[in-house]
């Protein structure tokens, strides 16, 4: 489209926008407000601010629980105010988990909303490897933190600790060695 008709065509959207946007004054009203159409009007972008929910309310023993899945393991997280006590399966969780990764994924959520040390935390985790295991106790101290103290969720979601990981295994096919690796091929 060559230039004129491209600035003639922008200006014509412009006038036909404003045209919309701003009807003439009625009669015997003065400066009255712009009305907008709901269909004319741009949609600015606005960021969605979450409802901030009450407090989860603690079980007798004043636990607040948070239920996490990675794989196919699955972790029963309990948070309390406290000394800062972190126990999974009954372990120190720096004894239960020997990698440096998975124990600091699962001290995160901890650190980043500054509540390390400050409550007992205690797991009960089952199924799965130690690196499935790591990403269902973060999950679920996530989301106990979420149920302790709502303020701390934009923090948690922000770094992406509420969102539970889908990927799983997949199954094998029958005709293949795999999910997708086929047999070997021979020429001859």
């Amino acid at each position: 489209m060559p230039a004129g008709r491209l600035e003639q065509a922008q200006t014509m959207a412009e006038e036909a926008l404003t045209s919309t946007l701003t009807p003439p004054p009625a009669p015997g009203l003065a400066a009255a407000a712009p009305v907008v159409s709901a269909a004319a009007a741009p949609v600015a972008a606005a960021p969605a601010v979450r409802k901030v929910s009450e407090p989860a309310k603690p079980d007798k023993g004043g636990w607040v629980w948070g239920t996490g899945r990675r794989k196919s393991a699955v972790a029963r997280v309990r948070v309390k105010p406290g000394t800062g006590k972190f126990l999974v399966n009954g372990r120190e969780s720096d004894k239960y988990f020997t990698e440096l990764r998975d124990q600091h994924s699962v001290l995160s959520p901890l650190k980043v909303t500054s509540t390390q040390g400050k409550l007992d935390v205690a797991v009960n985790v089952n199924g799965g490897g130690f690196t499935g295991q790591a990403g269902a106790v973060l999950l679920g101290l996530a989301r106990a933190l979420k149920g302790y103290d709502p303020a701390l969720e934009p923090m948690l979601r922000e770094h992406g600790m509420l969102t539970r990981d889908a990927r799983e295994v997949e199954r094998k096919k029958y005709g293949l060695r795999g999910a997708r690796r086929g047999m070997q091929w021979a020429k001859r």
